[in-house]
């Protein structure tokens, strides 16, 4: 049994003067692309990368073989972009999002990502953050060197280890988790988490409201905090979901 799912997507420019993020909701894979800021071909670049990733959208599910395979593609799509650029401003960019794939008798989420876009899972404990972000100032943290508060000013913030196109072209990171019922998932740019941190985006996703509206809530105060760069979230919601073992539970105890 695969789950009811309801989506949104709402993408905004910020005081950039292009939008270089792309967004894709294209059960049963769901993305957000950050085209890297200040790169030619920014937004060629993320549009390639969920431009592969949409050619998964054809089955119930994918496996996760297919969604790396689709990621290596548009690293490839867009490295051979970057050569007819040239190699002094090479494009790039990040990726995160979440597609179902098919577990032992039950469906799975495999969480995906590329850079410093993030996967955010909303459910009974809480706001959990998925993803690690492949960053400068990550890596600093989990050494112990500097701590969350100080990465949010830190020099170094904004730059990253791995992106698609260039750089550490070491792949994505995959983290398989349960499908559950109610559960909520958010994928953003770092143009949501650089203005608005955890706590607030953790009061927004706990809000009883449609996907629509949580959506463009979380832009909206991406965008009253400033805003600083392309904000774009996607907002996917579980519905009526029963686990294997659940339904397995509910017949035995049938008279």
């Amino acid at each position: 049994m695969l789950p009811d799912l309801t989506w949104a997507v709402a993408s905004d420019v910020g005081r950039r003067q292009e939008n270089q993020d792309r967004c894709l909701g294209a059960p049963p894979v769901f993305a957000v692309a950050d085209g890297m800021g200040g790169h030619a071909g920014g937004a060629q670049a993320s549009e390639l990368a969920v431009a592969r990733l949409g050619e998964l959208a054809q089955s119930p599910t994918v496996s996760v073989e297919a969604i790396q395979a689709a990621l290596e593609r548009a690293d490839d799509d867009i490295a051979a972009m970057g050569k007819a650029i040239g190699a002094t401003n090479r494009p790039g960019t990040t990726v995160a999002g979440i597609a179902l794939v098919e577990g032992n008798g039950s469906p799975l989420w495999a969480a995906f990502h590329v850079g410093d876009s993030r996967v955010y899972r909303w459910g009974a404990e809480g706001l959990e953050r998925v993803s690690s972000d492949h960053s400068v100032v990550q890596r600093l943290i989990d050494a112990g060197q500097i701590t969350e508060e100080r990465a949010l000013t830190h020099p170094q913030r904004h730059m990253i280890t791995r992106a698609l196109g260039f750089g550490d072209r070491a792949g994505a990171d995959v983290t398989l988790l349960p499908v559950e019922d109610g559960q909520r998932f958010l994928l953003c740019s770092d143009g949501l988490t650089g203005d608005v941190d955890d706590g607030r985006i953790a009061e927004l996703m706990a809000a009883d409201t449609d996907e629509q509206a949580l959506a463009d809530g979380l832009v909206d105060v991406a965008l009253r905090a400033g805003a600083h760069d392309n904000v774009s979230v996607v907002v996917v919601r579980v519905h009526g979901f029963e686990s294997a073992d659940e339904q397995a539970g509910g017949r035995a105890e049938e008279p």
